[in-house]
């Protein structure tokens, strides 16, 4: 407690790396929102002192917004996973699609790495494949073998077929971020996340994962005509899911294109490009900051900044200096420790996090991630010790 000179009394709370604020109200009335410090002025005692709030958004957000925060927001893709104690006791007795889909069961699956890594966000257990049922595919997850489409779209028939209109299905996953935002009470912001358009439509023309996506470029290079329905399609039923998230709590959202290194630079320019930027855009449209992250897409990052995006998230396979400067800090960057660093020596995985902070020399805009996600072999302490490193760097 401050006393300030005038006989009223200064309380300052700062909550740190939180989202939550309390609103101007009368002492003892405040409400949560989506702030981090609040300022309390009023008489001693007095039944009649205000809260006057200095509205100071977490971290993460201020990195998304490309203002200046020490240190640098840490968070990792698949924070939630099996390389965590927590979450294979309550994959041995659930699916992961039952997981999702239990909106108990994915918020408790989501907050474990904010207890357990004290990370400064928190990620929606959910499945990038998810939006592929109410679309009309039968969706499986196969042990040891990843997702499997029994109905793969082959044709144009496949994609008319494909539907559009039945968004509400994944309710599930709006109803665990609720469930997740009322549990976290503001500690830390929550991220949704979306596939984006490629990685989606070579999952739905690929039957699964693929090694050279022959049937997914086939289909692009010889009918442009479906493929491009395909993508409008998809995008279709992102753009409400995507919206449906940041209405039920989510703080970002990142989108998620995985396979788009895969394609030439001027395959994505024409066939992939535009469709992005539409979906980017209208999820942008909703207020929150989007995060764009591909792998393989080191040599045309300013294509996917030209697709948009507040973020751009990149691999390990370039250095975060370098990548930044092809877009000429045009956005906030995410990145990118390779996953595998984690399994090193500490001291060698200590070298690797100060060269990534070396390289961004306390720019604004910077997020401290993975390449990609974490493996499920990796050791939990070696994550730890990474959020304890950047934290610890030298301003």
């Amino acid at each position: 407690m401050v006393r300030a000179a005038s006989g009223l009394r200064l309380v300052l709370t700062a909550l740190s790396r939180t989202s939550s604020r309390r609103v101007v109200s009368k002492a003892g009335q405040g409400v949560s929102a989506a702030c981090g410090v609040t300022v309390t002025i009023g008489c001693q005692g007095g039944p009649g002192a205000l809260d006057i709030v200095i509205c100071m958004p977490a971290p993460v957000l201020e990195a998304c917004n490309r203002r200046p925060v020490s240190p640098p927001p840490v968070w990792f893709m698949r924070q939630a996973g099996r390389y965590m104690e927590e979450y294979r006791r309550i994959r041995a007795e659930h699916s992961i699609l039952e997981i999702c889909k239990t909106p108990r069961l994915a918020a408790e699956v989501t907050l474990q790495p904010i207890e357990v890594l004290d990370v400064d966000a928190a990620i929606i257990f959910a499945d990038l494949l998810l939006p592929f049922e109410p679309m009309g595919l039968q969706l499986e997850f196969l042990p040891g073998e990843g997702p499997l489409i029994r109905n793969p779209v082959r044709s144009p028939s496949d994609v008319e077929e494909l539907e559009t209109r039945h968004v509400q299905e994944l309710d599930y996953v709006a109803e665990a971020i609720s469930e997740v935002k009322k549990l976290m009470n503001g500690r830390v912001p929550l991220i949704g996340f979306v596939g984006a358009p490629f990685t989606l439509a070579s999952y739905m023309i690929e039957g699964g994962a693929s090694r050279n996506y022959v049937r997914t470029k086939s289909l692009m290079h010889h009918d442009p005509k479906t493929w491009n329905r395909l993508l409008e399609k998809i995008v279709e039923v992102l753009i409400p899911y995507a919206a449906s998230q940041v209405s039920h709590g989510a703080d970002v959202i990142q989108v998620f294109d995985s396979w788009v290194g895969a394609l030439t630079p001027a395959d994505y320019e024409r066939h992939l490009l535009p469709h992005s930027r539409t979906l980017i855009r209208a999820i942008q449209s909703t207020g929150v900051p989007v995060i764009h992250f591909s792998t393989g897409g080191g040599t045309f990052l300013p294509l996917l900044h030209q697709a948009g995006g507040d973020v751009l998230g990149v691999d390990w396979r370039v250095r975060i200096d370098e990548a930044w400067a092809s877009i000429e800090h045009g956005a906030a960057i995410q990145g990118n420790l390779d996953p595998v660093a984690l399994f090193a020596p500490l001291d060698v995985l200590r070298r690797s996090v100060h060269d990534i902070l070396k390289r961004v020399n306390g720019r604004p805009g910077f997020i401290f991630n993975l390449g990609h996600g974490i493996l499920p072999e990796t050791p939990v302490e070696n994550v730890k010790a990474v959020v304890k490193m950047v934290r610890e760097y030298p301003d």
